[in-house]
C-alpha cells in the first residue's frame, strides 16, 4: 500500500493531481482544501496517501495535512461512506476542523447543507461519529493549547502550576467549550470529573460526554 507520496506536482486539476516520482507519474483524488495547499505546478509537494484497492482499479486519495487525513478516515467508516463520497463532503465543508465541529455538535441541518450529504447520512454521521469528532477536536486543539503554554508569560506559567487542579481539566474544559457547551455547564461537569494518576484527555472527555446535558 502506498501511504505517502513526495515528488514533483506535475499537473493539477480539478479534484485530481499528478505527482512525479522518481520518473513515475502517480494520479492522486484530492479534496478542495488540499487543492488550495498544492504548490505551483514543478515544486516538489508531499501528500498522505490512502489506497483503494478494488479488482478493476487502484485509487490514491491525497491530503496535505494530518487533520484531513485524520477525519476522512473516520469518514469512511460510516455506512455508505465510501473514500469518494468522504472526499466529496471534505470539499463541500469549510475545511476539516469546520466539518468535524458539526459532527460533534450534532448539527445535522448544517450538514445536509453539504454537498452529497442527505439527511439519512448526516444523522448517520452524528450518531457514529460525534463524539469520536469531539475527541479529534479535543487531540487537534490540545497541541495548539500546549504550544500556546510554552509561549506564554511566566507569571501565568506559575498561576497553572499552583492550581490545585488538574492541569488536564483545563484542557477537557476548553475542549468542551469549544463545542458549542456553555461554560457554566462545562465547569459543573468538569469539577465532579476524577482524576486518576493515568488519565489521558480521551479518557476524561468520554466521562464527561456522558454528563452534559444534551
Amino acid at each position: 500500500m502506498i501511504g505517502r507520496l513526495r515528488g514533483a506536482l506535475v499537473d493539477r486539476h480539478d479534484d485530481v493531481c499528478i505527482v512525479d516520482c522518481a520518473g513515475v507519474g502517480y494520479q492522486v483524488t484530492v479534496s478542495v482544501h488540499t487543492l488550495a495547499q498544492l504548490p505551483p505546478t514543478g515544486e516538489e509537494v508531499i501528500l498522505r496517501i490512502y489506497t483503494q484497492v478494488q479488482e478493476t482499479k487502484i485509487a490514491l486519495y491525497g491530503f496535505a495535512d494530518a487533520e484531513e487525513r485524520e477525519l476522512f478516515d473516520l469518514l469512511i467508516t460510516v455506512k455508505n461512506v465510501g473514500p469518494a463520497s468522504a472526499m466529496g463532503i471534505l470539499s463541500s465543508g469549510p475545511n476539516p476542523v469546520g466539518i468535524a465541529q458539526m459532527i460533534a455538535a450534532e448539527d445535522v441541518a448544517g450538514l445536509v447543507k453539504l454537498r452529497g450529504i442527505g439527511k439519512k447520512t448526516a444523522e448517520l454521521l452524528v450518531v457514529e461519529l460525534h463524539d469520536r469528532c469531539a475527541l479529534l477536536l479535543a487531540s487537534w486543539g490540545a497541541a495548539g493549547r500546549v504550544e500556546a503554554a510554552a509561549a506564554a508569560p511566566a507569571g501565568a506559567r506559575l498561576r497553572v502550576i499552583r492550581s490545585a487542579r488538574p492541569p488536564i481539566l483545563a484542557d477537557v474544559h476548553s475542549a468542551l467549550t469549544q463545542l458549542g457547551w456553555r461554560p457554566a455547564e462545562v465547569e459543573r461537569v468538569v469539577s465532579t470529573l476524577e482524576v486518576p494518576e493515568d488519565a489521558t484527555l480521551e479518557a476524561l472527555l468520554r466521562q464527561a460526554f456522558r454528563a452534559m446535558p444534551r
